[in-house]
């Protein structure tokens, strides 16, 4: 059995365990023998399909862009919850939320998305302007710097009573999930296939500024598209269900390690690592304490924080 095949098996199965579990009983005698009412019917297509989508959808997207922040940044402990660039969509929310709270959820995803672009591009002055950068330095310029603007963020919603809505925007929860309020997520789908479709260029990006330029490539112009694409995907993933942390290292970590720095042939592969990652997240989150969920992001900051650790202090640990 090929590498694909066992992919698509693994991932079909937690698709399936998905759309079965949860606080409400779901069989599949149920779906395809309803009773009067369809309720299993109902939950299936009103909540459970939408969930797994979802669910999907923001785990493939969230790991293109860890594989490209890392290529931009060429290191290979960043993604967007360790360059501010989360941080900084939260906070572009909240101005919106403040200053406009009549915007549609469209405008409020553009001005969390410009946001995000100014907190990356920030970041990467910042790493620009160092001295010295080491592997294990780069990343924590980027959460100290993505702290300085939680606190903002915080220190505001305080004030004008939001802290509720900050932390909807900064935990992934897919609880709320339902038809016709995750749509926006499949956007993402579409960045992820026009970052595959530059992968080539990503990857020589990859190898530095002086390299690029030698081989008549445009290096700004391959930059700017990889922080559009990632600040794009930040931005809707945090406006629809929320940040989840260090799914965008780890993941594209664990891939590279078998499959190599070729952005082309990685990025297939961390989309589905990706959406298989943050299924099962979410299937541990509804299950440890059954009917009652643990947000999936939560699950999902505790075994990468332990995963970003040991990537961290492993021996051998270098950059890209």
């Amino acid at each position: 059995m090929t590498r694909p095949l066992i992919a698509a098996v693994v991932l079909a199965v937690l698709a399936g365990v998905s759309l079965l579990i949860g606080a409400s009983h779901v069989s599949w005698d149920a779906v395809f023998s309803p009773g009067p009412d369809d309720r299993a019917v109902q939950v299936l297509v009103i909540s459970r399909v939408p969930r797994m989508f979802a669910i999907m959808l923001a785990g493939t997207s969230l790991g293109v862009a860890g594989l490209l922040m890392q290529m931009i940044a060429r290191n290979r402990f960043v993604e967007p919850t360790t360059a501010g660039t989360a941080e900084s969509a939260s906070l572009g929310l909240l101005a919106a939320t403040l200053l406009a709270p009549g915007l549609p959820v469209l405008g409020k995803m553009l001005v969390a998305t410009l946001f995000a672009l100014g907190g990356t591009a920030l970041f990467l002055l910042v790493l620009r302007r160092l001295p010295l950068r080491s592997a294990l330095l780069v990343p924590v310029v980027g959460l100290v710097l993505g702290s300085i603007i939680d606190s903002a963020t915080t220190f505001f919603a305080y004030r004008y009573d939001l802290l509720q809505s900050v932390n909807a925007w900064t935990t992934g929860d897919f609880s709320t999930v339902l038809r016709g309020r995750y749509e926006l997520l499949w956007v993402t789908l579409g960045l992820t296939c026009v970052a595959y479709v530059a992968a080539d260029r990503f990857t020589v990006a990859g190898m530095g500024e002086t390299f690029t330029t030698n081989l008549g490539l445009n290096y700004p112009r391959i930059i700017a598209l990889g922080l559009v694409i990632v600040a794009l995907v930040t931005a809707m993933v945090v406006v629809t269900v929320g940040m989840i942390p260090f799914l965008g290292l780890i993941v594209p970590n664990l891939v590279t390690r078998l499959m190599g720095d070729n952005a082309r042939r990685s990025i297939p592969w961390v989309a589905v690592t990706g959406a298989g990652f943050v299924l099962l997240c979410d299937i541990i989150g509804r299950v440890v304490r059954h009917p009652y969920e643990i947000p999936g992001g939560t699950i999902a900051g505790v075994i990468g924080s332990v995963l970003f650790l040991y990537l961290l202090l492993r021996r051998g640990a270098r950059v890209g």
